[in-house]
């Protein structure tokens, strides 16, 4: 059976991505955030832009082929994979033929594709990135999507896999306010990433001249999301 996947890139080996797993990354076309600080915006159309192409799903999986002995999980990231119509089935398809795990990054926006795929017990783990305090979010998502973000949040804190939550900070978009916001959306969540912002093939292009937060602003915002999370850690 042929998936209905948009591909748009594969990663052969990370240890970084799947913690405390050798994964490979594949990357999925389409995103419905337009997030001016985002660094894999060639991502973001559902089409591939001129000179590029998808890439064949039976090359994805030969490649998990060859690999077989020496990747533990595949880790499904975008773009937003919940814009995929056969998620579900190509990550079936992951775990009968290849035996393999499953991390799925997300922004939280599907709640109904994130619960299905939970109570199949169809991922080992998932990261949701929290880009804003809620009322900031009409500045970079579609209209209507802060209920589904909530429900996500509480759906994924209360699964019983290993989760994150992330925001990647940006210069002149977050402070300790926003981060204060930010911690509100996902009190009581066991794990919370800040990611600083890299000014690479951001979207909007004067971003790209940006500063990133010095090691000092990176901690106080680490203090900040201490109040409301376990464990807060900062990825640089």
């Amino acid at each position: 059976m042929v998936l209905n996947m948009r591909l748009a890139g594969l990663r052969n080996t990370s240890l970084l991505d799947f913690p405390d797993r050798i994964s490979a990354v594949v990357f999925t076309r389409g995103c419905n955030f337009s997030c001016g600080y985002c660094h894999n915006s060639q991502l973001i159309p559902m089409k591939a832009p001129p000179g590029d192409e998808d890439l064949p799903e039976d090359i994805f999986f030969s490649f998990l082929e060859k690999r077989r002995d020496l990747l533990d999980g595949v880790t499904i990231t975008g773009g937003e994979p919940t814009l995929q119509p056969d998620l579900k089935d190509f990550i079936v398809k992951i775990r009968e033929k290849h035996n393999l795990q499953i991390k799925l990054d997300t922004n939280g926006t599907d709640s109904k594709k994130i619960i299905e795929l939970l109570e199949d017990g169809l991922l080992e783990y998932i990261a949701m990135d929290v880009k804003l305090g809620l009322d900031s979010y009409p500045l970079l998502a579609p209209k209507g999507v802060i209920p589904e973000i909530k429900k996500s949040v509480e759906l994924i804190k209360n699964s019983n896999i290993d989760y994150e939550f992330r925001a990647t900070v940006v210069p002149g978009m977050h402070d300790e306010k926003e981060l204060n916001e930010i911690g509100r959306i996902v009190e009581g969540a066991e794990k919370f990433f800040i990611q600083n912002f890299r000014p690479v093939n951001t979207l909007d292009p004067k971003l790209r001249e940006s500063r990133t937060f010095a090691p000092s602003e990176l901690k106080k915002f680490k203090y900040v999301m201490e109040n409301y999370v376990s464990k807060v850690k900062i990825r640089n």
